[in-house]
C-alpha cells in the first residue's frame, strides 16, 4: 500500500529544504533523501560565502534578491569580498566592472597601495583589484537545519534512506525507493543535485545536461595567522580563493573536475595545485594541511539554474543545476520555485526576477 502526497521532492539538500519550507501548508510534502541525514554532500562542503557578483550576472539577481532575507534571519556575517588582478588581466577587471556597473552591486577599484594594504605579504604581481564590502560569511548549517525544521513545522515529511529507484507516471506518480517503499504523489520536483539527471532518467524525463563538477577546498596552518579581517579573497582568472576561518585558512584551487555523481573526495594533485597557486598570491609560510575535503557543483550546459516544469511532462519539476551559487541564491530560488509550481505571483522578493531565463523549457 502506498502513501498519497500533494508534491514528493528528490533531495533534502538546501535546494530540497528550502522549498519543502516554502511549500509551507500549500501542500502535503515530502522529501527524499538517500543519506541517512540531509545535507550530506554540497550543502554541508560550501565555502560558505554570499557574494553578489559570484556565478555572474545572470546569477546576481537571485544572490542579491536573497541578502536581506538571510540578514534578517541572521544567517550572514562580516566578511568583505577582494578580488585580485595581475598587470595583464586589466582588461578582465574593465570587463567584470563593466558587466556589474548597473546591477546596484558595490564595487570598487582598487590600486595596488589599497591592496597591499588589505593583504598583508601581497606579492608584488598583483596590482589592482576590485573590492566588494558587501560580500559576506553565511552560516550554511543554521540555514540549513532553519529549513529542516521550517519544513517540518509546516508538515512536510522528511525522509532519509529512501533512495528513489523507480518512479512511474500514469496520472499520478508512483514512486518506489531502494527500501522498496511505495509512495504516489501528483507531482514529482527534482532536486537531486549531482544526481539531477540520473533522477530525471528514473521518471522518464529527458535529462538537460547537467554535470557535476569537483571543487576541492583545503584548511590550512600559516605563518603568518590570516587576520580575522582578512576578506575573502578571489583572482579575476578564477584560480584560487582563500578566506579565514576560526585562526586557518580555507584554500581552494577553484577546480572544476567533471564527476560522476558520487561521495566526493580531494585529490592530492588539486591540494598542491591550491597550495601552489597561494604561495604565488602572499609570502606566508603554509605549515600544515590540517583538513581537506571536496564536494559536486552541478551546472546545465549554460551554467544558469533549471527551475520549472519539464517541456516534456508537466507533472516533472526541476530544481537544479545551481552550480557552486545554491546555497546564497537559496531564498530566493526557494521562494521562486515554489510560486512557480502553485501558480502564484511575484512577491517583493521575486518580483524583479525572470523566470523564463531561468526555466527548464528552455532546454526544449
Amino acid at each position: 500500500m502506498s502513501t498519497k502526497y500533494d508534491i514528493a521532492i528528490v533531495g533534502a539538500g538546501m535546494a530540497g529544504t528550502s522549498l519543502a519550507a516554502e511549500l509551507g501548508g500549500h501542500a502535503r510534502t515530502i522529501v527524499l533523501e538517500g543519506e541517512d541525514q540531509p545535507g550530506r554532500h554540497a550543502t554541508g562542503r560550501s565555502a560558505a560565502f554570499w557574494v553578489q557578483t559570484y556565478g555572474g550576472p545572470l546569477v546576481q539577481p537571485l544572490t542579491t534578491a536573497s541578502g536581506p532575507w538571510l540578514a534578517e534571519q541572521g544567517f550572514l556575517g562580516p566578511r568583505g569580498g577582494l578580488t585580485l588582478a595581475r598587470e595583464e588581466q586589466e582588461a578582465d577587471v574593465e570587463r567584470f566592472l563593466e558587466e556589474f556597473a548597473d546591477s546596484g552591486v558595490k564595487v570598487e577599484r582598487l590600486d595596488r597601495i589599497a591592496l597591499a594594504e588589505i593583504v598583508p605579504g601581497l606579492r608584488g604581481q598583483w596590482v589592482s583589484g576590485i573590492l566588494e564590502p558587501e560580500c559576506k560569511d553565511i552560516d550554511v548549517a543554521a540555514l540549513h537545519g532553519w529549513y529542516l525544521k521550517e519544513a517540518r513545522r509546516s508538515g512536510a515529511e522528511i525522509k532519509c534512506r529512501a533512495q528513489l529507484a523507480e518512479a512511474e507516471w500514469d496520472g499520478v506518480w508512483r514512486l518506489t525507493t531502494a527500501a522498496g517503499e511505495r509512495i504516489e504523489s501528483d507531482l514529482l520536483v527534482n532536486a537531486a543535485g549531482a544526481w539531477a539527471d540520473p533522477v530525471a532518467e528514473i521518471a522518464g524525463a529527458k535529462p538537460v545536461g547537467i554535470t557535476p563538477y569537483r571543487r576541492t577546498i583545503a584548511q590550512l596552518r600559516t605563518a603568518p595567522e590570516p587576520p580575522a579581517s582578512l576578506p575573502l579573497v578571489l583572482d579575476i582568472g578564477g584560480e584560487f580563493y582563500f578566506k579565514p576561518e576560526g585562526g586557518r585558512l580555507w584554500l581552494s584551487p577553484h577546480d572544476e573536475t567533471p564527476s560522476v555523481p558520487c561521495d566526493a573526495a580531494p585529490e592530492e594533485l588539486d591540494i598542491a595545485l591550491a597550495i601552489d597557486r597561494f604561495e604565488g598570491v602572499v609570502d606566508w609560510e603554509v605549515q600544515r594541511v590540517e583538513h581537506k575535503w571536496a564536494g559536486l557543483r552541478s551546472f546545465a550546459p549554460d551554467r544558469l539554474p533549471v527551475y520549472g516544469f519539464d517541456s516534456g511532462n508537466p507533472a516533472f519539476f526541476w530544481f537544479a543545476g545551481q552550480g557552486g551559487y545554491g546555497i546564497q541564491t537559496a531564498p530566493a530560488a526557494a521562494r521562486l520555485a515554489a510560486q512557480i509550481l502553485l501558480g502564484l505571483p511575484g512577491d517583493g522578493m521575486t518580483q524583479s526576477l525572470d523566470r523564463d531565463l531561468y526555466a527548464a523549457a528552455r532546454f526544449g
